[in-house]
């Protein structure tokens, strides 16, 4: 091998191991293999130009302009001139796929599905520009080193937004990449040098050693350099902070029972998640709790502001306590308490690595490496551990505190005063001050808080507003107080630097507010439930959590007192009972679609044909007209019913069993399955996968298990047909179509059930039907037109 060509393979490699940073934010990973293809492909036109040989920007631009056709023909085939050759309606279409990918990376947590073409076309044309920069910088113009600007960007790219799990590991890997590109570059050079290194033939006629010593030299300093880089780090203090994406930093030590830990503030990934378009479920949660109202899911709490942010404090973690966790801090033995116990699944996309759990947690039964931290009686992932599809266990104290208890609570210790009323001296003096003005009048600290908590909820003239930048600092806080607008942290954040600045102990809980009830009697958690409240510290209480935010969670009972006399504003208060959480299940009522509209499709059947009896004619013709009119009558609002019947027999019927009839089979038990769902008021989206479809479907149809992995099933079966290049043969469709019809009617009330029988949405497809037969009819005569015509013309003209 020439050394060119082993320049150009070590740019590949190069590339390509950089690339592999990039694997844990996708699932699955298979995209790097389109990635490896494509790239070979564009490599080897560039060691192709460089032989004929070409000039250097021209063989730049011969990759580039293959780079360009290989993305055409993977992601723009059909807004591309025969399926290869761009044009604007191809442009177009890459600006809207990368849009779509811009607006996945936002919605999506690590690791986003790859069902995304917008993010697909991200990674494979990222691989492919990085790799088009690197061939160029190190094979056609010979400069190794300054290739490793384009490959450090890319392996930085990836480490920004990955969790942290296996860092070492692709640093490794882009390292090693790197390393062998400049190696591969300076054996070339040494080679050209000759005998002057390499020293005498061993044999006559031998070829010259080609300097193997400076080469094997060249590889020991590799090996001991990214030896060092991985060693060193480990020996130096970590550097902790920032804003949480979703999967915490900041694991302890492992093994033992001790070691420390500090944790990163979740903010930015809260904001976001209240801001994405789909409300995708995080939790599943099935309690044993009456008051489901109550259900709030900590994760961490920030207890440390330093005047940049609120952050947890650096805290030592032990091992999990066996059976009972001790009691809460302050709780006395007078508080009314219940356990409950709660079982608590995860949805295998949502990698935390906290544990969502009630609060005061009094026992947990999990798998996998977890610690556990006394101070905030949280659970942290160790070695790279996070919640990713676990299920587990959490027995909890459902603390029942009266307005009297409360009020007459007695002065923290010093310590807990110390700790948790510090303020930085940058805090501007307007929020003390409106602490103050507030709170004026109060007797006590729990009616100081409870004051504060109407100021921010009711009486303040606040508004809940998720696009308001989160900010960071003590002036955020003023300008919160001041603009009155912004969302839980915000109002979490207020509140307890207030309740600061009045002597109250206080810190800041981030987690998730009560999630829907579904109809199995699980609580879903979504997205949009991510929130933050403030816990005050009260003396034989212990922490007790406060709602100022308006609209979101539930106002706490014991903040409500009901003593005659208060100057607490019940009456406008909304019942802590009343959910503000969308309802779980799809609306009932249907609107006519876009495309229903167009075709009419919205209106009753075309109106019978009334068939007057001929006076003239023989009474047998107007006794069967008057029969033919009557059967119509009485058939005419059975047709839906009678269409779709016949039509779901012959999509699923038993012939056509050959493997030649495999996949026409599959599509129309996908078309019956989905026809279904549209019956039952979830009207296809044509536009979306099938996996996506899948999804749409259970998730809006509220299977169950059964139902759900059927939707499933025929789902796979659509994409084996689809994309795989020779489709497994898959069987039991037609059962799996009667499950999903099944369990789509038992979730389904009586009047949808009614309608999905005898008015099936679906049968709007006759309309359509006809409308395309109608429109290729005309068509196909406008065509044979012309050839009636030509000859006339030809007799004309001779």
């Amino acid at each position: 091998m020439s050394g060119r060509a082993r320049l150009t393979l070590a740019a590949w490699a190069a590339t390509l191991l950089a690339a592999c940073a990039l694997l844990p934010l996708v699932d699955p990973a298979v995209w790097i293999l389109q990635a490896a293809f494509l790239l070979a492909i564009q490599s080897g036109v560039g060691a192709a130009a460089r032989r004929v040989p070409l000039a250097r920007p021209l063989t730049v631009a011969a990759q580039a302009l293959t780079a360009l056709l290989l993305l055409t023909l993977s992601f723009a085939r059909a807004q591309s001139f025969a399926g290869l050759v761009p044009g604007p309606d191809t442009f177009r279409h890459f600006a809207e796929l990368l849009r779509q990918g811009g607006d996945d990376i936002a919605r999506y947590a690590i690791p986003a599905p790859l069902e995304s073409d917008g993010i697909r076309l991200m990674l494979v044309g990222g691989v492919l520009v990085i790799g088009l920069l690197v061939d160029t910088l190190a094979v056609t113009f010979r400069g190794a080193a300054p290739a490793g600007l384009p490959l450090l960007a890319l392996y930085s790219v990836a480490a920004g937004l990955s969790d942290g799990g296996a860092d070492w590991l692709w640093f490794l890997l882009a390292a090693a990449g790197y390393l062998m590109l400049l190696l591969a570059e300076g054996r070339d050079r040494l080679a050209q040098w000759g005998r002057v290194f390499g020293g005498a033939p061993r044999s006559p006629g031998a070829e010259p050693t080609r300097a193997l010593a400076p080469v094997r030299t060249g590889r020991r300093i590799g090996a001991l350099a990214l030896g060092i880089a991985l060693v060193v780090p480990l020996g130096l203090p970590a550097m902790d902070g920032g804003l949480l994406d979703g999967t915490g930093a900041g694991m302890g030590s492992g093994g033992g029972g001790g070691g420390t830990i500090s944790a990163v503030n979740p903010l930015v990934s809260l904001r976001d998640s209240l801001n994405v378009d789909e409300d995708r479920q995080v939790l599943t949660v099935r309690t044993e709790s009456e008051n489901l109202s109550d259900l709030y899911l900590r994760i961490v709490s920030l207890d440390d502001f330093d005047g940049t942010t609120w952050k947890p404090s650096r805290r030592q973690i032990t091992t999990v306590p066996d059976g009972s966790f001790p009691t809460p801090a302050g709780l006395g033995p007078d508080v009314e308490r219940a356990e409950v116990r709660s079982r608590i699944t995860a949805a295998e996309w949502y990698a935390q690595d906290w544990l969502p759990m009630p609060y005061p947690p009094s026992g947990v039964r999990v798998d996998g490496s977890w610690r556990y931290e006394p101070v905030g009686m949280t659970l942290v992932g160790d070695h790279g551990q996070n919640t990713r599809g676990l299920t587990y266990e959490v027995s909890g104290l459902e603390v029942r505190p009266t307005a009297e208890q409360l009020a007459g609570a007695p002065r923290p210790s010093a310590a807990m005063e110390r700790e948790y009323t510090a303020l930085p001296d940058s805090l501007p003096p307007v929020v003390a001050r409106t602490a103050r003005e507030v709170t004026e009048g109060a007797t006590d600290a729990y009616d100081q808080a409870v004051k504060l908590q109407d100021y921010f909820a009711l009486t303040g003239g606040f508004e809940y507003d998720t696009r308001v930048q989160a900010g960071s600092g003590s002036r955020a806080i003023a300008r919160f107080l001041e603009d009155k607008q912004g969302f839980c942290v915000h109002f979490s954040f207020a509140m307890a630097a207030m309740a600061r600045s009045l002597g109250i102990p206080a810190r800041v809980a981030v987690g998730f507010a009560p999630g829907s009830q579904q109809a199995d009697g699980t609580v879903a958690v979504g997205l949009r439930d991510a929130h933050a409240w403030p816990e005050l510290y009260f003396e034989g209480v212990g922490w007790t959590r406060f709602e100022p935010t308006p609209n979101r969670g539930t106002i706490p009972p014991y903040t409500v007192p009901d003593a005659p006399g208060t100057t607490l504003p019940d009456a406008a208060r909304p019942s802590r009972e009343a959910s503000e959480e969308p309802s779980a299940t799809a609306s009932a009522s249907e609107s006519c679609t876009a495309q229903e509209k167009k075709l009419d499709g919205c209106g009753s059947e075309s109106p019978q044909a009334a068939i007057a009896p001929d006076d003239g004619g023989p009474r047998w013709y107007a006794s069967l007209a008057w029969a033919l009119a009557g059967l119509v009558v009485l058939v005419l609002p059975f047709s839906p019913l009678l269409w779709r019947a016949r039509l779901r027999s012959v999509r699923l019927g038993a012939h056509g069993r050959s493997a030649a009839d495999a996949a026409p089979r599959t599509l129309a038990a996908w078309r019956e399955l989905t026809d279904t769902a549209w019956d039952f008021g979830i009207a296809p989206e044509e536009s979306q996968t099938p996996r996506r479809a899948a999804a749409r479907v259970v998730r809006l149809g509220r299977l169950d298990p059964v139902a759900a992995a059927a939707v499933h099933r025929v789902a796979d079966a659509v994409e084996q047909v689809l994309y795989a290049p020779r489709p497994r043969p898959v069987t039991g469709l037609t059962e799996d179509v009667r499950r999903v019809t099944a369990g789509l009617r038992a979730a389904a009330g009586r009047g949808t059930r009614l309608r999905a029988r005898f008015v099936p949405r679906s049968a709007v497809r006759v309309i359509w039907a006809a409308s395309a037969r109608r429109a290729a009819l005309g068509d196909r005569l406008a065509s044979v037109r012309p050839v009636l015509r030509r000859p006339r013309g030809d007799q004309a003209e001779s």
